[in-house]
């Protein structure tokens, strides 16, 4: 394990006086048919190690607002469990108000993390401990773990720049995540945006579902706008081997005729073939620290939050190779004109 200084030793709970020794854990599912993806459920593992390894239980919920009762339930707040309204006492009929209940957990942990999510903004104002595997809008009301999302665009970007790529697409998540404000979808889109825009280059960004035909599907769309495209960035690990798919129909070989470089954990990148070029999620690590973090703010409720950003080097595989232009793509070579007299 990584040493964080001033991170609490494993293995001895915290003193935090919360009595559950319990920490939450809120994953809110991403997939528009709400399946979990390999990502989501090696982020919840490493939770649940993590929390273990300070002798902590982990409690799951699904909550993907600060109104789900699943969330209320979790912090110790709710509504009268007897419907709409209840007896008061000597017969009176009260309306229903909110109840102030036990917590369930000493401390949160927020997974999914939207640029605007109100789960976090009620946690901070409520005071209630918690730490966020990513960023958004308020990163500055608690600790935090997250990649360096943009950045690892931007260098994804530059290698295929520096292989003499110019015409290079970029595969995000779903459109679903993106126009919900997932932190990931939106600062990889930026990064890549800036990237191509300071190398000169035209930026063509894609949403794409979390599956196999999705990655198929949008390959067929960036070629038809584009049939002279050489390359891509993705961050979409789900539909990778669509990607591969839809390049292999269009006669299109990895990575004699066209590279693939992205941003993917290290299982999703060497399964594929050829191996994908990628800079590795540490999904394991990152939960690590997010406990961590956790609870070093129990242990210590006044000390500031600390945030960790994480950007790891892109692993060097078999996906990306020198630009081979499509023939037919490179404009005619101009020739000077010359006045001859026979």
């Amino acid at each position: 394990m990584a040493e964080h200084p001033g991170v609490p030793t494993p293995h001895r709970p915290a003193d935090t006086g919360g009595q559950t020794h319990t920490l939450g854990l809120l994953y809110p599912p991403a997939d528009r048919n709400r399946v979990y993806t390999t990502m989501q459920l090696a982020f919840i593992g490493g939770v649940a190690e993590a929390a273990a390894s300070y002798g902590y239980d982990l409690l799951l919920s699904p909550a993907d607002t600060d109104d789900d009762p699943s969330f209320r339930r979790l912090v110790g707040e709710g509504r009268w469990p007897d419907g709409p309204w209840r007896t008061g006492g000597e017969g009176r009929e009260e309306a229903e108000r909110p109840c102030a209940g036990v917590p369930r957990v000493d401390g949160v942990i927020v997974m999914e993390v939207r640029r605007e999510d109100n789960r976090v903004g009620h946690l901070a104002e409520a005071g209630f401990p918690f730490v966020a595997i990513g960023r958004n809008l308020r990163a500055d009301a608690a600790g935090w773990v997250d990649l360096d999302f943009a950045g690892l665009a931007s260098a994804c970007v530059q290698h295929l720049a520096d292989l003499g790529h110019r015409r290079i697409a970029f595969v995000n998540r779903s459109e679903r995540l993106f126009y919900s404000g997932y932190g990931f979808a939106r600062l990889g889109d930026e990064g890549y945006t800036e990237a191509m825009t300071k190398l000169g280059l035209t930026p063509r960004a894609y949403l794409c579902d979390d599956d196999i035909v999705s990655g198929q599907e949008v390959v067929e769309r960036i070629l038809r706008d584009d049939p002279a495209t050489t390359s891509l960035v993705t961050q979409n690990e789900a539909a990778l081997e669509g990607l591969y798919r839809g390049l292999t129909r269009h006669g299109r070989s990895v990575p004699r005729d066209f590279s693939v470089v992205g941003v993917a954990a290290s299982p999703w990148a060497e399964q594929v073939s050829p191996p994908l070029t990628a800079a590795d999620i540490p999904a394991k690590e990152m939960s690590r620290v997010a406990v961590d973090l956790l609870v070093e703010r129990l242990r210590s409720p006044g000390s500031d939050p600390r945030r960790v950003l994480m950007k790891p080097l892109i692993a060097l595989r078999a996906s990306t190779g020198r630009c081979r232009p499509v023939p037919g793509s490179e404009p005619e070579p101009e020739f000077p004109d010359f006045d001859l007299d026979f």
